[in-house]
């Protein structure tokens, strides 16, 4: 198992540090763990899983419009 730190999930994601507490906050992105203190880091599987459904989610968008 590996952790990432937010600068390597924004890198892995494209997506902005703000857009991911946001997501994370409706509970429509992995939330981190707390390594003690301030600091938090994500579970790299967790967060291939939700890039994998992305593309699922485009995916079945492209059939249904093909």
């Amino acid at each position: 198992m590996r952790l990432l730190r937010r600068p390597e999930v924004q890198r892995m994601t494209g997506l902005s540090r703000s857009t991911i507490y946001r997501l994370i906050s409706e509970d429509q992105f992995p939330p981190p763990v707390s390594l003690g203190g301030n600091s938090v880091a994500w579970i790299e599987h967790e967060l291939e899983q939700w890039i994998l459904e992305r593309i699922e989610q485009r995916d079945l968008a492209l059939d249904r419009n093909a």
